[in-house]
């Protein structure tokens, strides 16, 4: 007999209400997410800025058939947003066009999240940011 533990949650939302309603959305499901004050005001920011960006790249580029799940495994919270669109996006430099106004979405999510990972999925992709506890060990055996 197999015994199976659910630890956490996972919470979904329809990209095509809009970025501003993906924000009221997800800052509501950050007070269940169990860090402690010092990790709970510190990433707060990060995850807002990066449902923004990512909600922002799912409207411009795949339209409003994304979805913006969120998932606490216990030590981490996965911010996720899959869409239809098989097109991966690239990374780029941070000096690639200076000028440029756009094109810099990934890079932040990036550089404020603990990890960053664009996948495959179904036809289309996924990009998930990972956002651990302040102080912990990193998200997936990793250093912090």
């Amino acid at each position: 007999m197999v015994t199976v533990r659910a630890v956490g949650w996972a919470r979904s939302f329809p990209v095509s209400r809009g970025v501003r309603a993906a924000r009221e959305w997800t800052a509501e499901h950050l007070e269940s997410v169990p860090w402690d004050e010092d990790t709970r005001r510190e990433a707060t920011y990060s995850v807002l800025l990066t449902v923004s960006e990512l909600v922002t790249n799912s409207h411009r580029y795949a339209g409003g058939s994304a979805r913006l799940v969120l998932t606490w495994d216990g030590s981490c919270l996965h911010v996720s947003v899959a869409d239809d669109d098989p097109r991966m996006p690239r990374m780029r430099p941070p000096d690639a066009d200076l000028g440029a106004t756009s094109g810099r979405g990934l890079g932040i999510v990036s550089a404020v999240a603990d990890s960053c990972d664009v996948h495959a999925v179904h036809g289309g992709k996924a990009v998930t940011a990972c956002f651990g506890p302040r102080g912990g060990p990193g998200p997936h055996g990793g250093g912090s």
